[in-house]
């Protein structure tokens, strides 16, 4: 059951940021994506800032400094370069090779640094999921293939799957709360100074205000800290095949509430990445007996 929960913590934290497109969307016109980006960073870290201080929980001291130095460096570099990505590259590119590309690399760092070999039951997850969101794209805009573009697209993607794999190591010693309230105030602080390279009166105005407020406070922070719960009784490459979840969200939000069309190959996509949420959920129920999941982490989550 508990291993469930973790489950579906991070499902909704993926669901979560599959709403920020739809955000971004309902923003004044104009607004440029790492302006848009770095303001949800900061509004996201100070948030979490204010949250784990009113707890009394907020301390800098005795954490790891290289493992902490290697998530807010994760974090700080993600924004940027996705959103570079997807304004080079295109919304299909940026995020099948962004987004899709952190599975793969999660699964190969848990591999050749914890020496934890990915299952069967992970890479055929990961591997109809990438088909899904390849479906989902494929024919939504046209492909650009600008190499900058992509490999933007692959750092972003890269620098997600690290945060993850950092973070899971921070909660073995920290709690959740306080690894994501630190990790992202200190990324907020690195990004700070790129809010004054744009025009920030989009900010002023009631759509500008209340989309960046939602995206700060919801789509963020309140997501990275569910996702962080999750994190305790699931493996780092499980979280962010299950991650996958959130550009199938988009594209329901697209349609439902935006008002855009999916054709029938989309629609596949859609299903391929809902069976493989299934295929991954049900992996904690048989790793109860093949000792996958370390006892440390075990003990902290509960």
């Amino acid at each position: 059951m508990r291993g469930r929960v973790s489950i579906l913590f991070v499902l909704v934290a993926a669901m979560l940021w599959g709403t920020t497109g739809t955000a971004q969307a309902l923003a004044p016109a104009g607004v440029h994506p790492i302006s848009f980006g770095a303001m949800r960073l900061a509004i996201g870290g100070l948030t979490l800032f204010v949250f784990i201080w009113i707890q009394g929980k907020i301390s800098f001291n005795n954490w790891p400094k290289k493992l902490l130095f290697l998530a807010v460096i994760c974090m700080t570099l993600y924004q940027p370069f996705f959103f570079t990505a997807v304004s080079m590259t295109g919304i299909a590119v940026g995020t099948v090779i962004g987004i899709g590309s952190a599975p793969i690399t999660a699964g190969l760092l848990e591999w050749i640094v914890q020496k934890k070999r990915p299952t069967k039951q992970w890479g055929i997850a990961t591997s109809v999921a990438i088909i899904g969101c390849l479906l989902l794209f494929i024919q939504k805009e046209a492909v650009s293939l600008n190499m900058t573009g992509v490999i933007c697209a692959f750092v972003a993607g890269t620098s997600f799957a690290g945060y993850t794999l950092v973070s899971k190591q921070l909660i073995k010693s920290h709690s959740p709360n306080a690894v994501v309230a630190v990790v992202f105030t200190l990324s907020g602080m690195c990004l700070l100074p790129s809010l004054f390279l744009f025009d920030l009166t989009w900010f002023l105005e009631v759509n500008g205000f209340v989309s960046s407020l939602y995206i700060g406070v919801i789509a963020t922070a309140f997501a990275y800290l569910l996702f962080a719960k999750g994190l305790m009784n699931v493996s780092g490459s499980t979280a962010v095949t299950l991650t996958l979840a959130e550009p199938m969200t988009a594209a329901l939000l697209g349609v439902f509430l935006i008002g855009e069309t999916l054709n029938w190959i989309s629609w596949i996509g859609v299903f391929c990445i809902f069976i493989a949420i299934i295929i991954i959920s049900m992996k904690p129920k048989k790793l109860k007996n093949d000792g996958d999941v370390p006892v440390t982490i075990r003990k902290v989550g509960g």
